[in-house]
């Protein structure tokens, strides 16, 4: 094997030694995931994906190839005279397909040939996959994990985002999955939540990041959040972690909710709509109500009721199946300003970064069980 060629096809711990990741795979497959900073250049689109994988199968393979061949061609063509225009000659590209395959050999083969030193990933985004899922083993168990609880609208995200700002490590399990948890909780104006495996991928970016000789504040959470499912070791970490409890004035918990989910109040039918995921939880004739409130925009009397014949009695049947979380030390929230939090922050680096918390180890999470 000539010199220039050893490096041709490289494996996933080498991947730091290039300039660009480039997944030649369909653009279905890379926006259900992909690489962390990968840009698509698809040597197929969808629709040619799925011809020539029919013909593979019905037809025969010579027939698939030699079409998919000539799709290919016209492909990097349009991708060597638009995207890679740009980059000198020692640009070093990383190529990456489904399992290393036809697809990013032959896009390595064109860029070898023009004279950057491209290579292909060992495996593909299957061999970075099966790293993640082993990542989301391996990662949760380094760190001291200081968990923030509380009742629905008592402030853990606002006081998360405060301590991100203090300068402490975050993990904000929410934003990553763009939704807040419960039935109301789709992300505003609607936007969809990634696919598992984005929520997987970004999740390790997000744990290795972070420092394990410092705590990791995240917000107590359900196993599911909308249609995502933590890792069983991250959700066990936070089982076990201490935390601590945000004592929330209900007029301050109003203030949040009127503020977070204000978007709702502009599509009311659709807020209605939503509010049928609540039958079986709660008399249909409660049920009513609060879809006439929403079809009114009250948003104010929905969420009032909401919490009080709904969220808060989950939250104290939570706290009575686990009275041993009573020791949990409390943080009290006065309001949404920048000095309330301001104030609740140091409380909690006191609990949380310089408290001796040997032997605190609550048995589950002080969240309210899934209402979904």
């Amino acid at each position: 094997m000539a010199a220039k060629d050893k490096d041709r096809i490289v494996p996933l711990e080498r991947i730091e030694e290039f300039d660009t990741i480039i997944d030649a795979r369909s653009p279905s497959e890379f926006l259900e995931d992909h690489l962390p900073g990968a840009i698509n250049l698809p040597v197929l689109d969808d629709t040619e994906r799925r011809i020539v994988g029919t013909i593979y199968k019905q037809r025969s393979a010579f027939e698939a190839r030699r079409l998919g061949a000539a799709w290919v061609a016209k492909n990097l063509a349009r991708h060597l005279q638009e995207r890679l225009q740009q980059y000198p000659p020692s640009w070093r590209p990383l190529i990456y397909c489904w399992r290393g395959g036809q697809r990013s050999a032959a896009f390595v083969t064109w860029l070898r040939l023009i004279g950057w030193p491209a290579a292909q990933l060992a495996g593909g985004y299957k061999t970075y996959r099966r790293w993640v899922l082993e990542r989301l083993v391996d990662l949760p168990g380094r760190f001291a994990w200081r968990v923030l609880a509380g009742p629905t609208g008592s402030g853990k995200t606002r006081v998360l985002q405060a301590l991100a700002q203090r300068g402490h490590q975050v993990l904000d399990l929410e934003a990553l999955a763009r939704h807040r948890g419960s039935i109301l909780g789709t992300w505003p104006g609607g936007e969809s939540q990634p696919s598992q495996k984005a929520f997987d991928t970004a999740l390790v970016a997000a744990l290795r990041r972070f420092d394990p000789q410092k705590p990791v504040f995240v917000e107590a959470e359900s196993k599911r959040i909308g249609l995502l499912q933590l890792p069983d070791a991250l959700h066990e970490a936070i089982r076990l972690a201490p935390m601590i409890v945000l004592d929330t004035p209900h007029e301050c918990r109003m203030q949040l909710l009127l503020e977070d989910y204000a978007w709702l109040g502009d599509k009311p039918e659709a807020l209605a709509r939503r509010l049928e995921r609540f039958k079986g939880f709660v008399p249909n004739e409660t049920l009513r109500r609060w879809q006439e409130l929403a079809l009114r925009r009250d948003l104010a009397t929905l969420f009032a009721e909401l919490i009080a014949r709904h969220y808060d009695p989950l939250y104290r049947r939570s706290l009575a199946r686990h009275p041993e979380l009573g020791q949990a030390p409390k943080v009290r929230l006065v309001g949404l300003n920048a000095s309330a939090l301001d104030t609740a922050c140091r409380e909690i680096e006191i609990w949380g970064v310089d408290f001796n918390l040997a032997g605190y180890h609550p048995a589950s999470c002080l969240c309210a069980p899934s209402d979904r």
